[in-house]
This record gives structure tokens, C-alpha cells and sequence, in this order.
């Protein structure tokens, strides 16, 4: 089942990833293809298409998907444990 979180943050992220994925398929210096996995993985709550496509690439790369998404589990417990610190450093907890 789909489950939706909208956030505008996440979408302005996503399509602006996607925008230099296609840049980078244009461009022989970057790689475009990175950018549009990233694109397609920070949208995959956002829209149905991108939850279908990283579908897609979970099947063809379940090692490399399994592995973006526990290293967005680590960011996101590193970020909270840095802004409870500094909620705590700054007095406000």
C-alpha cells in the first residue's frame, strides 16, 4: 500500500534532482543517472509514478536500493540526535 507524506521540501528536492539528472544525461560530465535514482527515491512518497519506478529499480538493484535507504535511516537518526543536542546546548529541552 501507498502511503503519501506530503512535504513541498521533499518535492522541490526530488524534481530538482530530476532536473539534473536530465542535465547529466545531456552533459558527458556528470552522471546523470545517479540524479535521477536520487530523484526518483526522495519523491517515492510523493507520487505514485516514483513509487512505482523505485519498484522497478528494487527489482533490478535491491542491494543498492536496500542500502540508499538505510543510509537515509542514518542521516535522518545523525540529524535528530544533532538537533536534540543543540535544543538541549541552546536550553530550550
Amino acid at each position: 500500500m501507498l502511503v503519501y507524506r506530503p512535504s513541498w521540501k521533499r518535492k522541490l528536492a526530488g524534481w530538482l534532482l530530476l532536473l539534473l539528472g536530465v542535465i547529466g544525461l545531456i552533459l558527458p560530465v556528470m552522471n546523470g543517472t545517479v540524479f535521477l535514482l536520487l530523484g526518483i527515491f526522495v519523491l517515492r512518497e510523493q507520487h505514485a509514478w516514483s513509487q512505482r519506478a523505485l519498484g522497478w529499480c528494487q527489482a533490478r538493484w535491491p542491494a543498492q536500493v536496500n542500502g540508499l535507504g538505510s543510509l537515509e535511516g542514518r542521516m535522518l537518526s545523525r540529524c535528530g540526535a544533532w538537533s536534540d543536542w543543540m535544543m538541549r546546548r541552546l536550553g530550550r529541552r
